[in-house]
């Protein structure tokens, strides 16, 4: 499960919660979802989700899909 947000306080960067790997934050730009961090001090008063399409651009997992819990699963197993 991935979900989108725009934050008042970082206008410039997408917040996105990803299911297995939490909060993270990435410019608004093409291809920033490969700058990601996690994002830590988040207040939810600031937060509005988003369609996921609109970070298309910034390379933001479409679908729920996330390549990087694709690799933790495998590791597991």
């Amino acid at each position: 499960m991935c979900k989108l947000y725009q934050s008042a306080a970082h206008r410039n960067h997408w917040i996105a919660y990803v299911q297995g790997l939490g909060w993270l934050m990435f410019p608004a730009r093409e291809n920033g979802w490969e700058q990601r961090q996690p994002a830590r001090g988040l207040d939810p008063l600031h937060l509005r989700q988003m369609p996921v399409r609109c970070a298309q651009d910034a390379g933001f997992p479409q679908h729920g899909y996330a390549p990087e819990l694709d690799a933790e699963l495998a590791e597991v197993a």
